[in-house]
Parts: C-alpha cells; sequence; structure tokens
C-alpha cells in the first residue's frame, strides 16, 4: 500500500502564487520519478511537470518559465511552485510516482488531487 498526502491548492487571483505538496510513504523501498498532471472536467488528465531522483525536470510548454517542480528524495516528497498563475491554470492537480515497493514490483502510484482555482 502506498499513501500520498497532497496539500496546498486553494483560490488565488491571476498573477498570484501557489505551493503544492506531495508526500509518498508506505510499502516503499526507492521511489523513481515524481509529477504532477492536472484535469479539468470533461477533459483528459494532462501532464505538467516531472523530476527524476537526480533532479532532471520536464515540463510541459504552457508553464515552462512559471512553475518550479522540487524534490527531497529523503522525504519522498515532491513540490510544485506555481507562479503567475492564469485562469487556465484551473484544474485539479494530481500527484503521481513510480514506486518500487519492498517486494520489488515497480508501479505508479497517483494521490487523490488537490483543487487549484485562479479566479478574479
Amino acid at each position: 500500500q502506498v499513501e500520498f498526502v497532497e496539500s496546498g491548492g486553494g483560490l488565488v487571483q491571476p498573477g498570484g502564487s501557489l505551493r503544492l505538496s506531495c508526500s509518498v510513504s508506505g510499502n516503499i523501498f526507492t521511489v523513481y520519478d515524481m509529477g504532477w498532471y492536472r484535469q479539468v472536467p470533461g477533459k483528459q488528465r494532462e501532464f505538467v511537470t516531472s523530476i527524476t531522483v537526480r533532479g532532471e525536470k520536464d515540463y510541459v510548454d504552457s508553464v515552462k518559465g512559471r512553475f518550479t517542480v522540487s524534490r527531497d528524495n529523503a522525504k519522498n516528497t515532491v513540490y510544485l511552485e506555481m507562479n503567475s498563475l492564469r485562469l487556465e491554470d484551473t484544474a485539479v492537480y494530481y500527484c503521481n510516482a513510480r514506486v518500487m515497493s519492498r517486494q520489488l514490483i515497480e508501479d505508479t502510484y497517483w494521490g487523490q488531487g488537490t483543487q487549484v482555482t485562479v479566479s478574479s
């Protein structure tokens, strides 16, 4: 069993900032890539960003220069700093992680999601 604790979502005005965090715990031997996706009603879940164990990062073009992903490997936690937020960033943000269990089984797990609403 892998458990996620996501936090940091909320309501913010356009141009504002939010910081999301996601901690993973449970039956974990090691955590590989971690990342964030987002979804709005009626649309597919969209990749936002990912970060490897070594700190290599990838972003969807629409958030480059505004969002920054980071992680604390000792805490199995990933963060998403979101600046210059736009109306179109409104979505439920989901954390995910590629995890190898203590039984050496590798799988991808998802958090429960946190709502980010950008509105004036």
